[in-house]
């Protein structure tokens, strides 16, 4: 029997995905919230160059162990600060301006599970070490991954994302060395939780790539319960449980509807995986959605109107456990060089700002690289969990604070990144990011004092004679 260490970010995250023709600039984006099982696991934000990749890997949690290539790309990446489980290096943009996030956990069935079990292979703390490096473009990198999991096998079940400035690409591990993957078609997006996402799947399409013998597992071992002979891979190898219906479905079902596809049964098994949006989306829209807890519904956790049952029926997007936020955008309006940005926030959603950091660079801003296992304001880690733990406690009382901050903060970074963009090849790409890293903590600090100032006033342990 297959026994690994417990992995720490399990069935937790939610990602959006947005081909170049379906953003507000004609950029690829792949977002994921970095979710695990405690609240609190403090991340960091790196440049590997390629002096530091290692040419011989071992992975912590299974063992399992493979030769690298040499001459890597240098990369970011967003590793845990505590390396005891492993790097965990979640996502980052390589030197060729290729993206990857990895990875979103996902269901499965014991159909496939009977047929082809998991094995101590690699999984989702090795993957973006293992790939990101060694690839030129979004489809590489499907391949390469799908080469690792068809020699080495994988011991869990995730969806992992990928992009360049033309392609956006989504793969789903299936059983212990299947997988499938689909480019996203350009003017679509996609909103997945934590359940097997791929629908229809066409096996002659050069939009979609797969293990080589995927489709015999399927004929010859009966496993397509469809009637009309389609291949809905979410049929086939994924799950339809009432945990879907509570923990998956419904983060699904509320980002389609802030995106206009209008659905009125949170709970249903069959949503799309891709889907075309009322409008051309921006990152703002990805940082609203990977924020959100289900507002103007009943089932908002901070709602008060609502009951207590309808306020803990579903899981949000915005969590406790969101351990960090990226939005990986590839840009196709301004010089190579400046393409790739890695938009990045730490802890719970609902009182951060992603800031957005050129990734074509060697260094990143000490307080996002050199973050304390302890609790330490120095860092940006410990602010922003500081922050969302003091709005929590109020957050109809907080929310318009962090509205306003979020709107000016958004507003400064977005100036930095339009006089950067102007100087073109020229551009000062580190000082640009050292100067993002200081707005961002500047601003986060002066709402953390602002929501302390605020809220001292509403404190009950208090007494004047003016009560």
């Amino acid at each position: 029997m297959l026994k690994l260490k417990a992995n720490r970010r399990t069935g937790s995250c939610t990602t959006i995905l947005a081909g170049a023709g379906a953003t507000l600039d004609g950029s690829t984006l792949i977002a994921r919230n970095d979710d695990g099982h405690e609240a609190l696991d403090p991340q960091r934000f790196i440049v590997v160059q390629p002096s530091e990749q290692p040419r011989h890997y071992k992975a912590v949690i299974s063992g399992a162990e493979i030769d690298l290539p040499e001459n890597p790309l240098r990369y970011t990446s967003t590793p845990n600060a505590v390396l005891n489980d492993g790097i965990w290096p979640a996502a980052g943009i390589n030197s060729k301006n290729v993206a990857m996030s990895a990875t979103e956990t996902i269901t499965t069935n014991p159909r496939i599970l009977g047929l082809d079990p998991y094995v101590e292979g690699f999984g989702e703390e090795d993957f973006v070490t293992l790939v990101l490096p060694y690839i030129s473009s979004a489809r590489e990198g499907v391949l390469r991954l799908g080469s690792l999991l068809s020699e080495h096998g994988t011991y869990e079940p995730n969806g992992i994302g990928f992009a360049d400035a033309k392609e956006v690409w989504w793969l789903e591990t299936i059983g212990g060395h299947h997988w499938a993957a689909m480019r996203i078609p350009d003017d679509e997006i996609v909103v997945a939780p934590n359940r097997f996402n791929l629908m229809d799947f066409d096996f002659d399409s050069e939009n979609t790539l797969c293990s080589s013998d995927l489709k015999a597992l399927i004929d010859e071992n009966g496993l397509n319960p469809d009637w009309d002979g389609r291949y809905n891979l979410r049929h086939i190898f994924g799950s339809a449980l009432v945990k879907d219906t509570v923990y998956n479905n419904p983060r699904t079902w509320y980002g389609q509807n802030y995106f206009g596809l209008e659905s009125f049964d949170p709970q249903a098994h069959d949503l799309p995986f891709t889907f075309k949006a009322n409008r051309k989306i921006s990152v703002e829209d990805v940082k609203e959605i990977l924020s959100s807890h289900f507002e103007n519904t009943e089932f908002d956790p901070y709602g008060t109107t609502n009951t207590d049952a309808e306020k803990k029926l579903f899981r949000p997007i915005g969590i406790n456990r969101n351990h960090s936020v990226h939005i990986l955008q590839v840009r196709n309006n301004v010089p190579s060089a400046l393409a790739g940005v890695q938009w990045l926030a730490f802890g719970a959603n609902t009182f951060n700002n992603v800031v957005p950091f050129y990734t074509n660079v060697e260094d990143t801003p000490a307080c996002y690289k050199d973050v304390a296992e302890k609790f330490d304001l120095n860092h940006m880690y410990w602010l922003s969990a500081t922050t969302a733990l003091l709005g929590d406690t109020d957050y109809p009382w907080y929310v318009a604070i962090r509205d306003n901050y979020a709107l000016d903060t958004m507003a400064l970074f977005r100036e930095i990144q339009a006089k950067t963009d102007a100087l073109g090849a020229t551009a000062d790409l580190l000082a640009a990011n050292e100067e993002l890293a200081k707005v961002a903590y500047e601003q986060q600090n002066e709402m953390l004092g602002h929501m302390v100032i605020s809220g001292s006033k509403r404190m009950h342990l208090r007494f004047d004679f003016n009560d």
